[in-house]
């Protein structure tokens, strides 16, 4: 790593250095929080956690070949080199943002309610034809996630893809202090952590916080179609990139073509060229992945031929709409997270297979006071499109299972629903309930687990 002596990264986060003046001068070769993963010349960060206080493994860590740990607790009569802090987790973040400072590259930004795994990767894919990218992987978009993803950038580097997920006000403020985004992409603003934010405007302020440590030189982009961003104006004077389906947006797409669980073609527009593409991963709402990927890759200076390319060679992710083929089933694993708005853009996606369709769905968390009506409107929704069996898994879920039963009753749908408290419950009844050649969608909050249910579908026979 570069430029992170123990001697600066004392000074980077306002701790005081125990050990030797040999020591003090030596660079770490990583960053870690997990003892599981230390190397020769770590720093182990001894983080207190709910269950675990990683304190309790800093003598095993540096009996391990760590070079220094930091910690909250003066270690008495210590044989090798420790950094004392006020707060293991703050010095986390302070040593993340003086790391990003020294590097020389760009970085990417990227939030929204929905889509910004799917539209962050679609992003690292195009950028991949022109640039050595680092993306944040699975799930580490937070407080301490953003962090170790900023510690694995290397010189050879040119730009990091990050994904920035909040949940409360102020949160993506700390986040944005760290990457310093040079380009800020937001995807949509929805329905998603209402339990703290309490309204789609609340959302929009707490994402918009990303522009308060941009580069004032940056760039920011954004979905032209949502309601809330298309008139929105950045109190840091930059004019937004706009992109959407409207033909009056300077990246747009016209001529979209549904290739059903093949994935999804369209013709997209820049301001100084057209061209066609094919996006392997089904749903519309990967044109407007396409679309954000396409602007970012224009602003950094890439021909049509790479963005094309770029966007044709994205591979999906597990539990991103990843299709999985069996001998018995074909599996729609979606089961990463789940709020209103990805549940009716999966349904949509499910309702295009030519085979029996089948639904196995679970609650969605972190909604408000407004959760069980949102949990029925899926179902609603659900009984429109189709479908011809909806599973419902959890106990907000109840609520799902009986909004589809109403809407079934006034469309006289033959729709099956079947409601279950419990994932065990389902699998005990699955043999019964799916068919040989069913397509089948899975999808939830990442609370419920539902990686489990996969796992068990791949297996039947």
């Amino acid at each position: 790593m570069k430029h992170m002596s123990l001697k600066e990264i004392a000074a980077a986060c306002g701790g005081t250095y125990f050990g030797s003046s040999d020591a003090a001068i030596r660079e770490v070769g990583s960053v870690v929080i997990d003892s599981r993963k230390v190397e020769r010349d770590s720093l182990f960060i001894a983080i207190k956690g709910a269950r675990v206080d990683g304190h309790t493994f800093i003598p095993q860590v540096m009996k391990n070949g760590a070079l220094c740990a930091l910690s909250e607790r003066k270690l008495d009569n210590a044989d090798f080199p420790y950094i004392l802090v006020n707060s293991c987790l703050q010095a986390l973040k302070d040593l993340a943002e003086y790391y990003r400072r020294v590097l020389q590259l760009k970085v990417v930004g990227i939030s929204g309610s929905v889509g910004k795994t799917s539209t962050k990767e679609m992003i690292a894919s195009i950028l991949s034809q022109k640039f050595n990218v680092l993306k944040t992987e699975g799930n580490f978009n937070n407080e301490i996630g953003l962090p170790l993803t900023v510690f694995r950038l290397r010189e050879e580097h040119e730009i990091a893809v990050l994904e920035m997920g909040i949940s409360d006000f102020g949160e993506m403020s700390r986040l944005a202090k760290i990457a310093r985004p040079d380009i800020c992409v937001i995807t949509n603003i929805g329905c998603a952590h209402l339990e703290n934010l309490k309204s789609r405007d609340g959302i929009l302020k707490a994402k918009t916080e990303m522009f308060d440590y941009m580069n004032p030189q940056g760039t920011i982009i954004l979905n032209g179609d949502d309601d809330k961003l298309k008139n929105f104006s950045p109190s840091n004077g930059i004019s937004p990139i706009y992109f959407g389906l409207d033909a009056l947006l300077p990246y747009h797409a016209k001529d979209i073509k549904d290739n059903g669980l093949d994935g999804t073609s369209a013709r997209f527009f820049t301001p100084h060229s057209d061209f066609t593409a094919h996006v392997s991963i089904p749903g519309k709402h990967m044109i407007y992945n396409a679309l954000a990927g396409i602007a970012v890759g224009r602003v950094l200076g890439m021909n049509d031929a790479e963005i094309i390319q770029g966007i044709e060679h994205l591979v999906p992710l597990a539990g991103r709409n990843n299709l999985i083929q069996t001998e018995y089933l074909t599996i729609i694993d979606d089961c990463y997270n789940a709020n209103p708005a990805s549940m009716k853009s999966s349904l949509s996606v499910l309702s295009r297979a030519d085979t029996r369709t089948v639904a196995v769905l679970g609650d969605m968390f972190e909604l408000g006071p407004q959760i069980n009506e949102l949990h029925a409107e899926v179902g609603r929704y659900a009984s429109k499109t189709g479908i011809k069996v909806l599973i419902c898994i959890g106990d907000y879920s109840a609520h799902m299972a009986k909004g589809a039963q109403g809407e079934r009753t006034s469309l006289c749908s033959e729709m099956e629903i079947h409601y279950f408290k419990t994932k065990a419950e389902f699998l005990e009844n699955a043999d019964k309930l799916l068919k040989k050649n069913d397509t089948v969608l899975v999808k939830a909050s990442h609370g419920m687990e539902f990686p489990e249910i996969v796992e068990r579908l791949k297996e039947m026979r």
